[in-house]
């Protein structure tokens, strides 16, 4: 099992940015697919970022060109790096892994685009 525990979750003008930071409990391997999801209030979960063991990312049609993941796998972290952003970002993000089939799911952080 691996626990995920994120944070830089917060309240940001739009326009500003964020990088959210997603720690593991352990090693991610290579064979550790990571992504990030977010949850908006009365909508679905949706996925925003992911990344692969050999670095190849895919992305959510909505911040394209905006955001972009990445990941240490030595320092055994994820991260997510938030340019432009737009009151629609406003949602509970939660960090991802799936391994060998089994999924993990971190709790979340807040993360408010308002003026």
């Amino acid at each position: 099992q691996v626990r995920l525990v994120e944070s830089g979750g917060g309240l940001v003008q739009p326009g500003g940015s964020l990088r959210l930071s997603c720690a593991a409990s352990k090693t991610i391997s290579s064979s550790y697919y990571m992504a990030w999801y977010r949850q908006a209030p009365g909508k679905e979960r949706e996925l925003v970022a992911g990344i692969t063991g050999g670095r190849t990312t895919n992305y959510g049609d909505t911040v394209k060109g905006r955001f972009t993941i990445s990941r240490d796998n030595a320092e055994k972290t994820v991260y997510l790096q938030m340019n432009s952003l737009k009151s629609e970002d406003t949602a509970v993000y939660y960090c991802y892994a799936r391994y060998r089939g089994d999924n993990y799911w971190g709790q979340g952080t807040q993360v408010t685009v308002s003026s």
